[in-house]
């Protein structure tokens, strides 16, 4: 419905235009429902559901807690996608040459670097000392290499699945004395 200006002119001037009503009626309706949320969200307020009861938040998923790979992907790829290969070499793993790590042949290796003096780990089985490596590497590092170049974040972008598929893997790998 289209209500005529106050003065019957005909091209009235175009006046200043105000918010109409309704508009003002919704902009404080959208404050209030925003209101609303936040404080639903807020420490004294009970958690929505599916949340923590206990004051703990839920993790979102950000870059830093979505993991690299889920576990449910073939073992060659868990190491592409994890970068092993750019710095160890692993037996069956396509360009898997590196050389700033040691060779990844823990069924050989693993009981004599389990047994090193300068072992500082908790590990008692080649399985666990593959584990505490990934997700701990500082802890060990093999006499003649780099320390510190290992990434310490493993334990947040890998899955226990995959940690899990790295160290089955790893633990079958044997290798010649050469390449210890």
């Amino acid at each position: 419905m289209k209500v005529p200006f106050p003065d019957s002119s005909p091209n009235p001037s175009p006046q200043p235009s105000r918010f109409p009503e309704e508009t003002v009626t919704l902009l404080l309706i959208g404050l209030v429902l925003l209101y609303a949320l936040w404080t639903l969200h807020s420490p004294s307020s009970p958690p929505p559901a599916g949340e923590p009861a206990d004051g703990a938040t839920a993790k979102s998923p950000t870059p830093e807690v979505i993991p690299l790979v889920t576990g449910e992907e073939p073992v060659s790829e868990i190491f592409a996608r994890a970068g092993c290969p750019v710095c160890h070499a692993i037996p069956g793993i396509s360009g898997a040459r590196g050389q700033v790590g040691p060779p990844l042949v823990l069924g050989t290796t693993g009981i004599q670097r389990l047994g090193d003096p300068s072992y500082r780990g908790q590990a008692r089985t080649v399985r666990e000392y593959i584990v505490e490596s990934v997700l701990n590497p500082g802890l060990f590092v093999v006499p003649g290499y780099p320390e510190r170049t290992m990434p310490t974040w493993y334990g947040m972008k890998l899955s226990a699945m995959a940690v899990e598929k790295i160290a089955d893997y790893l633990e079958q790998q044997t290798a010649s004395p050469a390449t210890r």
